[in-house]
C-alpha cells in the first residue's frame, strides 16, 4: 500500500459537451490552400482564431478608413527599411492608401542611403573598434547639408521630411524612396529626431539648430494630421519602440487640447517583440475612450508584406478608393 492518500474520482459530477461553451469550433479552423490558389483564397484559409482573427479585423478597419476618407498614418522605425520594405510602402502611397508617414531619423538615413547608393546598414561590430562607425561622409553631407539649407532658407515652414524628400526626388536615381514618394504625391512625411541617436549627428556637418528646428516643424505637422483621425482613422506603428510612440501620444494630446474630435479610431503596433511604450502609448491609452488597439508580433519582413497585401485585397474586393 502507498504511504500517501489519493482522491477517489468515482463520485465526480460530469456534464455534457453539448451544453458546454467552447471557444473554438469547426467553422473557425484553418483550411489547406488548394494548389495554385490565389492570395484571396489564401486569406480565406486562415483560421478565424486569436491573432489571425485580429489581423483580419485590423485590415477591415484600415480598408474602412480608406472608404471613409479618414487618415491612415504609418509610423515606422529604421528596421522596416533595413529589411527591404520601402518598395511596399511606396506602393501603398502610390495607391493613396496611406495618408501620412512618420519616421524616426534613423529611418530617414536608411531611406536616403538606399535611394542614393542602393545599399545601407553598415556592420557596426566591424567598425566600432577603429572609430569609423557612422562616418560615411556622403550620408552626413547630404542629410546635414539639406537640413541646414532648409533652415537657412526663406521658407520657415518646410520640415525635415519634406526637405529631404524633395532633394531625393530631384536626385532621380530610379530607386525607391519613401520620403521622395511622399513629396511627389503631396503626402505628409514627418521625421522625428532625437539629437545624438544617429550617425549624422557625430559628423562635423551636423547642425543642432537645423535638425532640431526642422524636426519640431514636423512634430507640428503630425499634430495637424491627427485632427481628422476621429471616427474611423488608423495609426499603425511598425518597429519604433520609443520615439514614435512618445511623439504620437504628445501629438494626440495637442490635437485634443485644441478641440479635435480625435476619438474612436484604430491603432496597431507591429514589432518583433512587444515593448512597454508602444503597448501603452499606441495600443492602449489613445483608444481607452473609444476605438480599438491591436498588437501584432513577428518579423517585419514577413508580417508587413502579409498585412499590406491583405489591405490591398480588402480595398480591391470592396471597390474602395480614396474619396
Amino acid at each position: 500500500m502507498s504511504r500517501y492518500p489519493k482522491t477517489d474520482l468515482s463520485n465526480i459530477s460530469l456534464i455534457s459537451i453539448a451544453g458546454r461553451h467552447s471557444k473554438v469550433s469547426e467553422s473557425e479552423w484553418a483550411r489547406p490552400l488548394p494548389l495554385g490558389g490565389t492570395f484571396d483564397q489564401f486569406i480565406e484559409t486562415l483560421p478565424d482564431i486569436l491573432v489571425a482573427r485580429e489581423l483580419k479585423e485590423f485590415v477591415a478597419n484600415a480598408a474602412n478608413a480608406v472608404r471613409l476618407g479618414k487618415p491612415f498614418i504609418l509610423m515606422m522605425g529604421a528596421h522596416v527599411i533595413k529589411v527591404g520594405l520601402a518598395p511596399l510602402i511606396c506602393d501603398l502611397l502610390e495607391r493613396r492608401i496611406l495618408t501620412g508617414v512618420a519616421m524616426n531619423s534613423a529611418a530617414a538615413i536608411h531611406d536616403t542611403e538606399s535611394c542614393l547608393f542602393g545599399e545601407t546598414s553598415e556592420d557596426v561590430a566591424a567598425t566600432i573598434t577603429d572609430g569609423t562607425f557612422g562616418m560615411s561622409r556622403e550620408t552626413g553631407e547630404f542629410i546635414n547639408g539639406t537640413l541646414r539649407q532648409a533652415w537657412e532658407g526663406e521658407d520657415r515652414e518646410i520640415g525635415f521630411g519634406e526637405a529631404l524628400g524633395e532633394r531625393l526626388m530631384n536626385a532621380e536615381t530610379g530607386r525607391p524612396s519613401i520620403m521622395a514618394t511622399c513629396v511627389r504625391l503631396g503626402v505628409p512625411i514627418t521625421i522625428h529626431a532625437a539629437i545624438g541617436t544617429d550617425i549624422v549627428h557625430q559628423q562635423p556637418t551636423m547642425s543642432g539648430e537645423a535638425t532640431g528646428e526642422l524636426s519640431f516643424r514636423d512634430f507640428r505637422g503630425l499634430c495637424h494630421q491627427l485632427f481628422g483621425l476621429g471616427g474611423g482613422g488608423v495609426v499603425m506603428n511598425a518597429g519604433s519602440a520609443v520615439i514614435l510612440p512618445e511623439i504620437f501620444l504628445k501629438a494626440l494630446t495637442v490635437a485634443r487640447n485644441l478641440g479635435a474630435d480625435a476619438f474612436h479610431f484604430t491603432t496597431a503596433n507591429f514589432d518583433m517583440i512587444q515593448h512597454y511604450r508602444p503597448r501603452v502609448n499606441v495600443v492602449q491609452r489613445p483608444t481607452q475612450d473609444g476605438g480599438r488597439g491591436f498588437s501584432f508580433t513577428g518579423h517585419h519582413e514577413l508580417m508587413l508584406p502579409l498585412t499590406f497585401a491583405m489591405i490591398r485585397s480588402a480595398i480591391a474586393n470592396n471597390g474602395i478608393a480614396r474619396p
